[in-house]
């Protein structure tokens, strides 16, 4: 107690403790947003009319990249895959000229290559050009759409 009658609180961390502490807190953030956003979701947007009139052009996807199985990131294989697409399902997965697309699954072989085809056959390309899809070129399944 001071002189007053007043209670004071003495700051016991050194300079700067605050701000490490905020840093600290911050960077894990950023951490944990980045493990989400590498391992189990991602946003994307649409561009082109391959996917109408089931997604527009500027359409957010909500990739789901667990849903099949998990994915080394920078190696572009799986290292355990639990499932694979089903007819009907929204996958976006890397051509075979290295682009990411969504398309829609339209079957499923035993080795679990698909068949994935654009909702518009007039503008889109896909298996009917470049053929079945490897498994390990799919990044992730559609889960939401705004």
């Amino acid at each position: 107690m001071n002189m007053e009658g007043e209670q004071t609180i003495q700051n016991r961390n050194g300079p700067g403790q605050n701000s490490r502490g905020s840093l600290k807190a911050v960077f894990l953030a950023f951490l944990a947003v980045m493990a989400v956003k590498v391992f189990l979701f991602d946003l994307m947007v649409t561009q082109g009319r391959s996917m109408l009139p089931t997604l527009e052009p500027g359409s957010v996807l909500v990739v789901s990249k667990a849903a099949y199985g998990f994915r080394v990131p920078g190696l572009g294989v799986y290292l355990v895959r639990w499932s694979v697409p089903r007819e009907g399902d929204l996958v976006v997965f890397i051509t075979p000229l290295g682009e990411r697309v969504v398309k829609r699954c339209f079957y499923v072989t035993g080795d679990g290559r698909f068949f994935a085809l654009g909702d518009n056959d007039l503008e889109s390309f896909d298996s009917r050009s470049y053929g079945l899809i490897p498994p390990d070129h799919i990044l992730g399944k559609v889960v939401a759409v705004k």
